[in-house]
């Protein structure tokens, strides 16, 4: 029996996952070079801005420590270097710096 051949043909490269409204992203130097300092993003929407190939224009809201916004970045990144963090650490850690609430009685009528 002869040997059989590996198989060359080419594969599909996996394609890197793009960010939608309402994700949030942590950016670092794989992203971009700018992001010496990595930062969170909350995305508002991908810009169908002209671009290098594989890259891509979000438009978003830079968070601080606690989850608020605190600035308005329109970014230019490489989909390959975005990373999600896992949101439900984020949303549980902005929910306990934030003060409660207290409501009384409504008073009808």
């Amino acid at each position: 029996m002869p040997d059989e051949l590996p198989d060359w043909t080419p594969k599909p490269k996996p394609t890197a996952r793009k960010p939608h409204s309402g994700d949030v992203l942590h950016l670092t130097r794989a992203a971009s070079v700018q992001f010496l300092r990595p930062i969170f993003v909350r995305v508002i929407r991908v810009l169908d801005w002209p671009t290098y190939d594989g890259w891509l224009w979000i438009d978003g809201y830079e968070l601080a420590a606690n989850g608020d916004a605190v600035a308005r970045r329109s970014l230019f990144v490489m989909p390959a270097g975005l990373i999600w963090p896992d949101t439900p650490a984020l949303v549980a850690r902005r929910s306990t710096t934030r003060a409660q609430v207290k409501r009384g009685p409504v008073r009808a009528g």
